[in-house]
């Protein structure tokens, strides 16, 4: 096995490419791996935090006239992107995917999606045979039961594809609080996906301008 460590392996948003794949009514339905309302936060907010980072994403849902559209939750991130919507069950099968991947010229592809077992565990260990550095997020990917999604993980594992979560991303793209340019985009992110963290840091802003008062009370 190729062990993934140094400075080098680390995410770099200048050389990532986000693909997310079948965040869809139907695979939702049958979402039992995760609290079905925790893979939309963190898949939202994998977007938002792709967003602000520049990050090309790519949007793909399968036979979408059965299957239902992407969550708006996502889609909404990228109101102008067309979603490529295929028939094949890999995505990394369907030229339309790969060819917009490609033209990145990035080598970090980062994918999330449902079902983990199914639709995210074939393109990444795909591309990873191909040479791809691929990273798969688990949080905001979700499978048919606990069983499916974690013994994909495994799967993918042995396969040489790295593991992460999506916070662990957005940390990985911001890398030092010094980086201003994409620290408000950010901030923003973890104010509205990030739960107790980002309520905490609204609640030390508070703090932070609640004036110190000048006499006991």
């Amino acid at each position: 096995m190729t062990f993934r460590n140094g400075l080098a392996s680390l995410l770099r948003p200048e050389d990532s490419v986000l693909v997310l794949i079948d965040h869809q009514p139907f695979q939702l339905a049958n979402l039992n791996s995760h609290e079905p309302l925790m893979v939309i936060n963190n898949s939202a907010g994998l977007a938002k935090a792709a967003k602000a980072f520049k990050v090309p994403t790519i949007l793909t849902s399968v036979l979408e006239a059965q299957g239902g559209v992407i969550f708006p939750q996502i889609t909404e991130v990228f109101p102008d992107q067309e979603v490529i919507d295929r028939t094949l069950i890999n995505t990394w099968e369907d030229p339309a995917v790969v060819d917009l991947v490609k033209a990145t010229g990035r080598k970090q592809l980062i994918i999330a999606g449902l079902w983990t077992e199914i639709c995210v565990a074939m393109p990444a260990i795909q591309a990873a045979g191909e040479g791809w550095d691929v990273t798969v997020v688990t949080d905001a990917s979700g499978g048919v039961s606990v069983e499916a999604h974690e013994v994909a993980i495994q799967r993918m594992i042995a396969a040489g594809v790295n593991m992460m979560t999506w916070l662990a991303v957005a940390a990985e793209w911001q890398r030092d609080w010094a980086r201003t340019e994409t620290l408000e985009g950010m901030i923003g992110v973890m104010k509205e996906h990030t739960g107790g963290s980002g309520i905490a840091f609204l609640w030390e802003q508070q703090l932070l301008n609640t004036p110190v008062p000048t006499k006991a009370v």
